[in-house]
């Protein structure tokens, strides 16, 4: 069985750069973002996901603190009412993917 011989790679390969490949842009924006422009970024191209979110853990805080304190009724209302929230922050979701991909097209 031969072993094979030293690999010389064509193009040298440096960790710190991206690689580059043909036809691929990387990003559509001049400059790196922060987390808060992002942030502010998404919320604008779908702003329905924040509130839906925010209702799932509004339910669920508020469902936990009830049943620490006993109240079964309204703690199992509260499990109810963040299930309903969490279906309602994933169609928000799929509803934005698909504009988003219907605004992308030419």
């Amino acid at each position: 069985m031969a072993t094979p011989g030293p690999v010389t790679p064509e193009a040298s390969l440096e960790p710190s750069k991206a690689p580059v490949i043909e036809g691929f842009s990387p990003t559509l924006y001049s400059k790196p973002e922060s987390f808060k422009e992002k942030f502010i970024r998404k919320v604008r191209e779908n702003p329905v996901v924040p509130i839906g979110c925010l209702a799932t853990a509004t339910a669920l805080g508020y469902g936990l603190y009830c049943f620490h304190k006993g109240h079964s009724r309204r703690s199992q209302l509260m499990m109810r009412t963040r299930i309903a929230a969490q279906g309602f922050t994933i169609a928000a979701i799929l509803v934005g993917l698909v504009v988003t991909s219907m605004k992308s097209r030419p």
